[in-house]
């Protein structure tokens, strides 16, 4: 698919000529993080608005993934994504503690 074709795909389920969001790095950390959370039967799903039952093992892979991330963007972050990615790793390995005690 053409990069052009790309961007005028529609949303799934979204009404004719709906595009998806543009996609930035602040916009992916908060994608796995609500990725995270979700698998931590903390938030719903965006769509059927049912909480998954916890599965702290892919909520714990996840969260490995975003250090894994973390780590190798090392030195190469805006501060306004440094301190996002800072923030969201405290904020879902609190929740993990949280659920897994």
């Amino acid at each position: 698919m053409t990069d052009q074709r790309a961007e005028e795909k529609t949303a799934e389920g979204g009404a004719p000529g709906e595009r998806l969001p543009a996609i930035d790095f602040a916009t992916f950390l908060l994608s796995l993080s609500s990725s995270a959370l979700y698998q931590l039967g903390i938030v719903p799903h965006p769509e059927s608005g049912e909480a998954a039952e916890p599965d702290p093992l892919l909520a714990r892979q996840t969260i490995d993934t975003l250090e894994m991330l973390r780590r190798k963007t090392a030195g190469n972050l805006e501060p306004d994504e440094e301190k996002l990615f800072e923030g969201l790793l405290f904020e879902l390995r609190m929740r993990f503690v949280e659920l897994t005690k």
